[in-house]
């Protein structure tokens, strides 16, 4: 389990920019890395349209945002297109990021028990250590908490 404190697991992976990133790219800026269960699905969609509008407030303190979910990049080309995303969004198909973050989890869904991932969001500072881990996110208000926790403790 991943715990505040930590220092934040590398990971290299397929980027909606067509490159593979990695997360040590970004040391010397905080990152928002968030998870997500799917694209174009209503809550990962009103979290990452949340995310997009306040992406400028993120970017005025020189924080990086970077949401992550096992969808395939064309997919991810989709949800940024149909939803002007101006951040990457990450393809993590064999769940092994997930799985480093704990966030892989056994869900139930209709009845049915499923693999899947758990919305959670990590607040990594610019030296790579996890400050802030919120799991189990709700959708509503999540976003203007992680930019007022930043605010308050990253800078």
């Amino acid at each position: 389990m991943i715990n505040e404190g930590q220092v934040a697991p590398d990971f290299t992976l397929p980027a909606s920019s067509g490159e593979e990133i990695s997360l040590s790219d970004f040391r010397g800026k905080p990152v928002v890395l968030y998870f997500y269960p799917r694209d174009l699905t209503p809550g990962c969609t009103t979290q990452a349209c949340d995310f997009r509008d306040e992406y400028e407030q993120f970017s005025d303190l020189n924080v990086v945002i970077l949401g992550v979910s096992r969808d395939p990049l064309t997919k991810h080309e989709k949800f940024i297109a149909k939803h002007n995303l101006p951040f990457l969004l990450l393809s993590d198909l064999d769940a092994k990021v997930c799985e480093q973050y704990g966030v892989f989890k056994e869900k139930t869904m209709f009845g049915k028990k499923v693999m899947g991932i758990e919305r959670s969001t990590f607040v990594i500072d610019s030296e790579g250590i996890i400050r802030k881990v919120y799991r189990k996110v709700k959708v509503k208000g999540h976003v203007s908490e992680v930019l007022t926790w930043i605010r308050e403790h990253l800078v």
